[in-house]
């Protein structure tokens, strides 16, 4: 399922460059990332090298002008390539995410001639990797409560605090930090500053031990008198606060085609073990209870994909996909839960064993439900839409 590019007709249909996105995106994940994968969420081994191969395929900046190393995609397209991935391997998809939907596009978006060329282009060719600091241990995702600051020191700012939860953390060449640089003022004081690894003062902190996506690379951030350019403010002062909030409304649809992925995997996994399984004399897949399960995995997916794809589609249209976002990531979240679930259930004892990778799934699908802003955030984003008179349309 894709919308037409034309803003004023729906179809259907895949396009043939969508086939094609998608072809790609499922041999990658089958020939390379398949092999390995349960070794790598069971020792926590990031994907590194296959994170560069995917930069070479175009993943890493699948929406960015190809002027600045992208290749112009539509995010129909990316949401393609990130269902596909994350059918298999999440912690590559999450990876893949964070440097497309929040790094690149907010780059691009609203950075200068002087930072594209400089950070988003090797970022879009997945020379390097892209980290978004936002969350931190008091606040969370609450971009509205930084206690992390950046102070104005003249030509630079002297940037302290610690970041929690940060994907790509370790491995991330540039970092994206949002910080309060004038408290007096609130969220209109708040400011985005492009930080890169190696900067006097900053320090990586350990590698947390996860449920789920351990492949991924989560670290807390610490940062003492850390010395920031001015020209590595990205918009203007006070910017900080809306960058966070159009980013993560982008953000969300990426991981919305996570969930919607991790959901599809594990229904695949489940139809392929039904047919193969034998209780009471026949396949189980002949057995009303699971044709049920089945029945009801499907429907759901189905719907979670045209919620995704129609946000998709509303932010390839420039239209406002604010609402769309949070109700597509909060009903894709759920989804990739109870399908997960039920794919475990449907597999029986063999479901809980890593070699038959649905446990796994399952796992990396609760964080689906947490990041970008929890279930509950999405409510609020999306009754406050409703209440003010915005639709999905």
């Amino acid at each position: 399922f894709a919308f037409s590019k034309n803003k004023n007709n729906m179809d259907f249909q895949l396009t043939e460059e969508h086939q094609q996105i998608r072809e790609m995106a499922r041999t990658f994940t089958q020939n390379v990332l398949k092999p390995g994968v349960i070794d790598r969420d069971r020792d926590m081994i990031h994907p590194t090298e296959f994170l560069k191969q995917m930069g070479e395929l175009g993943f890493m900046g699948m929406m960015v002008d190809p002027k600045y190393g992208g290749v112009g995609m539509d995010t129909v397209s990316y949401c393609i390539a990130m269902e596909e991935i994350s059918k298999l391997d999440a912690s590559c998809s999450v990876a893949m995410s964070v440097n497309n939907s929040l790094v690149c596009w907010g780059l691009e978006a609203y950075g200068t001639e002087e930072q594209k060329q400089k950070y988003l282009t090797p970022l879009a060719k997945g020379e390097k990797l892209g980290a978004f600091a936002l969350s931190e241990p008091e606040a969370g995702s609450d971009a509205t409560s930084q206690k992390t600051t950046a102070e104005d020191k003249g030509d630079y700012y002297l940037l302290n605090g610690t970041k929690n939860w940060i994907t790509n953390g370790g491995k991330a060449d540039t970092y994206l930090v949002i910080a309060q640089t004038h408290p007096e003022k609130g969220h209109k004081g708040i400011n985005v500053l492009i930080v890169e690894k190696g900067m006097p003062g900053f320090e990586i902190g350990a590698k947390e031990d996860k449920l789920g996506i351990r492949a991924s690379d989560t670290h807390s951030l610490l940062f003492t008198d850390v010395k920031v350019p001015k020209e590595n403010r990205i918009g203007e002062d006070g910017f900080g606060f809306k960058f966070a909030m159009k980013t993560l409304e982008g953000g969300r649809i990426g991981i919305a085609a996570q969930a919607l992925g991790i959901a599809a995997g594990a229904y695949e996994l489940a139809v392929e073990y039904s047919k193969v399984r034998k209780a009471f004399g026949t396949e189980i897949s002949n057995h009303q209870i699971i044709q049920f399960k089945l029945a009801d995995m499907a429907t759901q997916i189905e719907a979670a994909r045209l919620l995704v794809y129609k946000a998709a589609w509303l932010k390839d249209q420039h239209k406002d996909y604010a609402v769309a976002s949070a109700t597509a990531k909060l009903f894709a979240s759920e989804v990739a839960m109870r399908t997960t679930t039920e794919a475990v259930q449907i597999h029986g004892g063999y479901g809980y064993v890593k070699e038959y990778h649905v446990e796994r799934l399952m796992r990396d699908a609760k964080i689906t439900q947490i990041y970008e802003g929890t279930s509950e955030v999405q409510r609020i984003v999306i009754s406050r839409g409703v209440l003010s008179g915005k639709t999905l349309d």
